[in-house]
């Protein structure tokens, strides 16, 4: 039994990951993030039984592909850390701390008081969630776009990217937040009890304490133990390194009641410029470069698995088609209101183009859908199958629509 779960499942990965490459390659051909086709990819093969087949339902429904799913996304936001050093987040400006601030702040509130009032029969916690899924930006997406046009050093450029790294930290704390406070609440309805407040104290102080004393005491004693690791000589040493600290990191966030997700991400965040040093003088490359093998193998599993969860009937409802243009419009309007923390000055930044800039969401925001499909209230998930779809569908708007209205606002500038 066993050799044939095995054989069926490296078939199920050939085709999961032939699915997504073509998907990526198509999203590409229309000059799309490729991330977007290999969630389209997903979508397809999860909803191709309405043609009268089950030939990949297996594979929706397979814990294999889940597990490798899950590890998809740990490498992922393990990926984002390392290139968001703590000297990078040091070194941002006070506009690009502000863009940042309001570009967390405005869509979280945005998003909660939107549905809350469009939406009364959402629960409180439904709300919380959907506020939170608007605050990341996805800093991939616009880097890809910064990188194509030869502006990533531009003033424009390095306030995106400054904060766009910011929101992704606060992101990821409001994020920890929330999913510990619903994992936490013995009675998701008494939202008002006396002791919830203390109780969301607590969850940020965990939260951001895990956060800075992990880094701190990561930037402490992990340069001597890389040095350590170099003189072994052994090769993939460093990189062996580097994956337990990765995954040792998310499963002490997963034991303080935080996603993952968030160990993944300060992990990376502690390999700095001085671990790339190392790399470079053992491996003669990056840590970056060493782990493009694993991202391409795993991170598009994670993609297209997160579409497989979409249910086409689902998203063609009244209910995910209005929702889900109620939190494009709430996640366009809540970022673009970021413009605010642009300073003026003459040699500052085009105020339209960060903001512009700070739309998608991206890997981000497929992140925050998986977890609430997989988060339950009162025995239900949070994220009903429309639920999930409308988030998808915000996902696609925001990410799409960024690439072509960034460039043609950065050409402006540039002409």
């Amino acid at each position: 039994m066993q050799p044939h779960s095995f054989v069926v499942l490296l078939f199920e990965l050939s085709l999961v990951l032939t699915a997504a490459k073509l998907g990526g390659l198509g999203a590409r051909k229309l000059r799309l993030p490729v991330v977007l086709g290999e969630l389209f990819a997903g979508v397809v093969l999860g909803n191709i039984g309405l043609l009268g087949t089950d030939l990949f339902e297996i594979i929706e429904h397979d814990p294999s592909i889940e597990v490798l799913a899950e590890l998809g996304v740990i490498l992922l936001m393990f990926e984002v850390g390392v290139e968001s050093t703590v000297p990078e987040l040091m070194r941002v400006g006070r506009s690009a701390l502000l863009v940042a601030l309001l570009g967390v702040a405005a869509p979280f509130l945005l998003g909660f008081f939107t549905v809350r009032t469009l939406f009364p029969g959402f629960s409180f916690w439904l709300d919380i969630f959907i506020g939170a899924t608007l605050c990341a930006t996805s800093v991939g997406i616009s880097a890809r776009v910064l990188k194509d046009i030869g502006k990533v050093k531009s003033v424009e450029g390095r306030t995106i990217l400054g904060a766009a790294i910011v929101d992704d930290v606060l992101g990821l704390v409001i994020l920890a937040v929330v999913v510990a406070l619903i994992g936490t609440a013995a009675d998701p309805s008494q939202v008002e009890s006396p002791g919830m407040a203390s109780e969301i104290t607590v969850i940020i102080l965990k939260a951001f304490g895990f956060l800075v004393v992990g880094i701190v005491l990561g930037l402490l004693f992990s340069k001597p133990l890389y040095r350590w690791a170099a003189k072994v000589e052994l090769s993939g040493m460093l990189l062996t390194l580097s994956l337990t600290l990765c995954f040792t990191f998310s499963y002490l966030a997963h034991k303080f009641g935080l996603a993952p997700i968030v160990g993944a991400f300060s992990a990376g965040l502690i390999l700095g410029p001085d671990h790339s040093k190392i790399f470079m003088q053992q491996e003669e490359q990056t840590l970056e470069r060493l782990l493009v093998p694993l991202s391409t193998l795993f991170v598009p599993i994670f993609f297209l698995h997160m579409g497989m969860q979409v249910d086409l009937k689902a998203l063609f409802s009244f209910e995910a088609i209005t929702v889900g243009i109620v939190l494009s419009i709430a996640a366009v309007v809540g970022k673009m209101a970021s413009a605010g923390g642009i300073l003026p000055g003459k040699d500052g930044p085009d105020r339209w183009a960060v903001a512009i800039g700070m739309v998608p969401r991206g890997e981000v925001g497929l992140i925050f859908a998986g977890l609430g499909a997989q988060m339950e209230v009162g025995g239900e998930p949070l994220l009903s199958p429309a639920l999930y779809a409308a988030v998808i569908m915000m996902v696609f708007i925001t990410t799409a629509m960024t690439p072509p209205l960034l460039l043609k606002r950065l050409r402006k500038i540039k002409s």
